[in-house]
């Protein structure tokens, strides 16, 4: 099987791949056109912000790429939410494949944004990327922005408002989270994509 970690950018990419190693997978780091579809598995990761990602996404020649797969996509924090249509942060046009909107996180009394830290997941949907997932574990997150519940939510969280945590649309799935850094959660929704 081959997995390829788009090269965007993306802070993350390091601990995203070294999670995929613990699983015994080697992704490959590319902006690639071809090796990109020609993989088993994408993954879209990302830690930033949604213009100069999509921007990035634009100089390597990869949005009509990306939104063309067929295979199993997956995209990670920032990587999710360029899957989705529009993001307010910069007014950025998305790749669109997800069609939910990514919001900023309004400002309220107490309300500490990003949201840092270890959240529980309410399970929305039956889907084979949840297998093994019980409905109140909890996931790690680093976000200012989310994308709100909709029917591509499969789980959710919460932050003021209920947020979509995880979401799918065809073959293309996100993350709100980072499933790197969520331990044995984490490890096993890896694995459950590397299964699609």
């Amino acid at each position: 099987m081959s997995v390829v970690l788009v090269d965007a950018g993306g802070t993350n990419i390091g601990s995203v791949r070294y999670a995929l190693q613990r699983l015994g997978v080697d992704a490959a780091l590319t902006s690639d056109a071809t090796t990109i579809r020609r993989a088993d598995k994408v993954i879209l990761p990302g830690v930033g912000a949604a213009g100069p990602g999509m921007a990035r996404l634009r100089e390597l020649g990869l949005v009509e790429v990306l939104r063309g797969l067929t295979q199993p996509v997956l995209g990670v924090c920032l990587g999710m939410q360029l899957l989705c249509a529009h993001s307010e942060e910069g007014d950025t046009a998305c790749l669109g494949v997800i069609p939910a909107p990514v919001r900023r996180f309004v400002d309220a009394p107490g309300l500490r944004v990003p949201h840092m830290g270890w959240n529980t997941l309410s399970i929305r949907q039956k889907h084979p990327l949840l297998a093994g997932l019980d409905d109140g574990e909890q996931a790690y997150f680093v976000h200012s922005y989310a994308v709100p519940t909709g029917d591509y939510t499969l789980a959710s969280s919460g932050h003021a408002d209920e947020f979509s945590a995880i979401v799918a649309r065809g073959n293309f799935h996100g993350m709100q989270f980072h499933p790197e850094r969520s331990a044995a959660v984490g490890a096993r929704l890896l694995r459950n994509f590397l299964s699609l």
